[in-house]
């Protein structure tokens, strides 16, 4: 089955002439020769980042998912590139709706209809790992009780995702080897980060865990949605959230026929995503159209929640010291922040890294702010440190993919919507909370529980402490004075020696 697959992977190459990418390379050449023996019909009339586009498609759905993943690395990638991958798009077909009853009865070991009434046969969406099916958990008395999304694992996918990731994995040791960049590129830890992310997928209590999380920090917003996780329905292979009735956010003209107030929708979503960043470090990572709906009293719903990303207090700094610092033009400070954040070698000059930021952003000033985008700041910012060996971390990627989809998202909303404008505020007034007698009072207000544990012990401690360090200052100084006599042992025989030598030769 591997060797098959194998060969499928190496065909879809030479369809879509991709064996264009071993032109060049000295070591690689016979494949390149040995692929035009391949008896298929080629397809090379598009630019190449779009045949490779193409022959992922061509390649099924977690070569899909893969290429849309890989899409958010612009770290990595030539920016077409990256544009042709962000297009990708999941076209499966669904399975077979007795399939996915199959799947349910089997994880939970009992008839469907002793968990659902009414559970609808025919699927409501279907991806690449999961599928959703509408019904109504079942009360007590066997009538309707919630209206639930079922989302159902797809069967047998475990094993072809397993085949995929191997071939991927040798694909990229590959890659890695014989290609010039291929170290640069860490062909083989984005196909690790990939793996990882894609078996979080395959774990629906995971996504549960993600959406509960999210659902507890919007807690009472007037901004967001997040549904209910009913966890006595829901185990790795089936999912059952409340049903959301709402509006594709995509659906400009249905919104205006309801009255959604879309300048106003267009800064909650900016607020929205600052407010998990900032306040919760922790966020919705997969926020494109397809998973955001609006309820009709004009709040965000969100949906699938597959792919989260979180950030640290430092990762939180960082990002609001560079967000400031580049709308107040100090791109000093942006290299400074870049260097101290330990993601640039500390040997790196802050003049030449300033440089360069400034060459790479300046221009963007000559726009107007509300038409500055801060996902393509982020962008620059990444590509202008490659020069200089930055290590860009996985959680900023996502925030920068997230940034992207949610300025797109706002500006279709609203096309004169002022990112700046609405997020100033928001980070001015969160920095002011960090440092300064307000940040000094957060954070004593944190540490006070662990402090009324330690202070009483601190006596105790302190002694024990001064009993240690008086232990080893003797032993130190019974070792020092052994070292001591152990000289002088040597410094006298050898003054007896060299005595003795004299003495034999006065008396020759």
């Amino acid at each position: 089955m591997r060797i098959s697959r194998f060969f499928k992977i190496v065909s879809t190459l030479y369809r879509y002439g991709l064996d264009d990418f071993f032109q060049g390379h000295s070591r690689l050449g016979f494949v390149h020769s040995l692929l035009k023996l391949c008896p298929v019909p080629r397809d090379i009339s598009a630019p190449l980042p779009e045949r490779v586009r193409l022959a992922l498609e061509s390649l099924g759905p977690i070569f899909v998912k893969f290429g849309q993943v890989l899409s958010t690395r612009r770290d990595l990638l030539p920016p077409d590139y990256a544009d042709a991958l962000a297009q990708l798009q999941d076209r499966v077909a669904p399975f077979d709706g007795a399939l996915a009853r199959q799947v349910i009865e089997q994880s939970f070991g009992q008839p469907v209809e002793n968990l659902y009434v009414d559970f609808e046969i025919t699927p409501v969406a279907s991806a690449s790992v999961a599928q959703v099916h509408k019904a109504w958990l079942k009360q007590p008395d066997g009538s309707r009780g919630r209206e639930v999304a079922v989302k159902v694992l797809r069967p047998g996918i475990q094993p072809v995702i397993e085949q995929d990731l191997a071939l991927m994995a040798t694909l990229a040791g590959w890659v890695e080897r014989f290609f010039i960049d291929g170290k640069r590129l860490k062909p083989r830890e984005v196909v690790a980060e990939f793996d990882k992310y894609l078996h979080d997928e395959l774990d629906m209590m995971h996504e549960a865990a993600n959406a509960s999380q999210l659902r507890r920090n919007f807690t009472g917003s007037d901004m967001l949605i997040v549904p209910e996780v009913f966890y006595d329905y829901s185990n790795r292979q089936v999912l059952t959230l409340e049903w959301m009735h709402g509006t594709p956010v995509g659906q400009i003209d249905r919104l205006r026929e309801q009255g959604v107030d879309l300048r106003k929708l267009s800064r909650f979503g900016v607020e929205i995503f600052f407010t998990q960043v900032f306040r919760h470090g922790f966020f919705h990572a997969d926020m494109h159209p397809g998973n955001i709906f609006v309820a009709e009293d004009g709040r965000y719903i969100a949906l699938d929640f597959g792919i989260v990303g979180s950030l640290t207090d430092e990762d939180k700094h960082y990002l609001a010291v560079n967000f400031l610092a580049f709308f107040n033009r100090d791109y000093h400070r942006v290299a400074t922040a870049h260097i101290e954040s330990g993601w640039v070698p500390k040997e790196t000059r802050a003049e030449e890294l300033e440089a360069a930021v400034r060459t790479v952003c300046e221009p963007i000033f000559e726009k107007p702010l509300s038409q500055i985008s801060f996902g393509l700041v982020l962008l620059r910012l990444f590509e202008t440190s490659r020069r200089f060996n930055v290590e860009i971390q996985p959680q900023l990627v996502l925030l920068q993919k997230t940034l992207l989809n949610i300025e797109g998202l706002g500006r279709q909303l609203d096309p004169e919507l002022d990112l700046w404008d609405t997020a100033k505020p928001f980070l001015t007034k969160w920095m002011n909370e960090q440092i300064g007698w307000r940040g000094m009072l957060r954070t004593l207000k944190q540490e006070a529980p662990q402090w009324a544990t330690t202070l009483p012990t601190l006596p105790r401690k302190l002694n024990e402490a001064l009993s240690a360090a008086k232990s080893d200052l003797l032993v130190e100084g019974y070792m020092h004075l052994m070292r001591e006599q152990k000289r002088q042992n040597f410094l006298l025989s050898l003054i007896a020696i060299l005595l003795t030598a004299l003495l034999v030769k006065s008396l020759l």
